[in-house]
C-alpha cells in the first residue's frame, strides 16, 4: 500500500473510524502543512483546500475494500492499525491535528484553514458566510489577478496534479491550451478527460490542438539534448509551417482571455516542442506581448 494511504486510514483510525469528507480534506490538508514533504497537494477549491489526488485514493480504497463510502463521508472498514505503521514524525502529526480539531465539525474547520491560509479560500462558495469583512480582505489579496497579457508556457514532468493547477491558478491563466499530440498520460491528473475538467472546476477554459503536437513515434530515442535538437529541426521546418493557422487561433485566444498557458510534458523547456512553438506565435505580425515559462 502506498505510504500517503497509510496517512488516511491512519486519520480514520485516530478520529473514531469516520469523517465527514469535507472534514477528512481539510485534517489531511493541516497535516500536509506541516509536513516537510507533504504527501499531498491541494488547490483552492469550492469548499476550500481540496487534493484530487486524495480523493483518488480514497475512491480506490473504497474499491479494494479498505473503506466505505456515503454521501457524505467516508469510513475506516478494515481492522488493521495503521497509525503504528507511521514514522515518528507523522505519527505524531495524526495525533496532534486529532487533539486539536477533534471536535471541530466542518464549518469551524473550513473557518480556521480560510482564516490561515486565506489563499485556499479564494474559490470557496462558504467563505463569505464564515468569514467577518477583515478576514475576508485577506482572501481578497490573497486571489490572484492581472491585466498584463502574457502567453505562458508550462509542462507537468515532476510535479503533482494540485502544484500543476496551483500555479495556473497562481499566474491567473484564464485558457489552458493542450499542445500535445496525444493528450494522454501515465501520470495521474494529466489525461484529457480528467485535466479538462480539472480546469473547468477551476474556471479555467481547457482547449486541445494536436497539430501542433509531435508524434510518439517521433520521440523515441531522445537520451542526450542532441537527440532534442535534431528532432526540434525537424518540428521547425515541417509541423510549424503548416500549423500557421493554429498559431493564429492560439494568438486570438491570447489577445480575447489575455492570460493563457501553453501545456505539454517536459519540465525542461528546451526538451519541450512547446518552446519552439512559443516563439513562432512570438514572430506572427500582430504579436506585442510577453512570453513567459514556468
Amino acid at each position: 500500500m502506498f505510504y500517503r494511504r497509510k496517512i488516511i486510514l491512519a486519520l480514520l483510525e485516530v478520529f473514531g473510524g469516520k469523517l465527514m469528507k469535507i472534514n477528512l480534506q481539510k485534517v489531511l490538508f493541516l497535516i500536509a502543512q506541516r509536513q516537510t514533504k507533504p504527501a499531498y497537494d491541494f488547490i483552492p477549491f469550492k469548499f476550500g483546500c481540496f487534493s484530487f489526488s486524495a480523493n483518488a485514493d480514497l475512491t480506490a480504497m473504497v474499491k479494494y475494500g479498505f473503506l466505505t463510502e456515503d454521501e457524505q463521508s467516508f469510513t475506516k472498514k478494515d481492522k488493521q492499525t495503521y497509525l503504528s505503521t507511521l514514522n515518528d514524525t507523522d505519527r505524531r502529526l495524526v495525533n496532534q491535528i486529532y487533539a486539536l480539531f477533534r471536535n471541530h465539525d466542518a464549518d469551524a474547520l473550513m473557518t480556521y484553514t480560510y482564516k490561515q491560509y486565506p489563499y485556499y479560500a479564494i474559490n470557496s462558495v462558504k467563505a463569505q458566510q464564515l468569514l467577518n469583512r477583515a478576514q475576508m480582505e485577506k482572501v481578497e489579496k490573497a486571489r490572484p489577478g492581472s491585466n498584463k497579457t502574457i502567453l505562458y508556457t508550462i509542462g507537468y514532468e515532476g510535479i503533482s496534479l494540485e502544484a500543476y493547477l496551483n500555479k495556473l491558478v497562481k499566474n491567473d491563466i484564464k485558457v489552458l491550451v493542450d499542445v500535445r499530440n496525444n493528450p494522454l498520460s501515465q501520470k495521474y491528473g494529466f489525461s484529457k478527460s480528467l485535466l479538462s475538467s480539472c480546469c473547468n472546476n477551476l474556471g479555467i477554459e481547457y482547449v486541445h490542438f494536436a497539430e501542433v503536437g509531435i508524434q510518439s513515434e517521433d520521440r523515441k530515442e531522445l537520451n542526450e539534448q542532441a537527440d532534442y535538437d535534431t528532432l526540434f529541426d525537424s518540428y521547425r521546418d515541417n509541423t510549424l509551417p503548416r500549423t500557421t493557422d493554429t498559431q493564429k487561433k492560439i494568438l486570438t485566444l491570447l489577445e480575447q482571455k489575455q492570460r493563457i498557458a501553453l501545456t505539454c510534458f517536459e519540465a525542461d523547456i528546451c526538451q519541450c516542442h512547446r518552446k519552439h512553438l512559443s516563439e513562432a506565435i512570438t514572430r506572427l505580425p500582430s504579436w506585442q506581448y510577453e512570453l513567459k515559462h514556468i
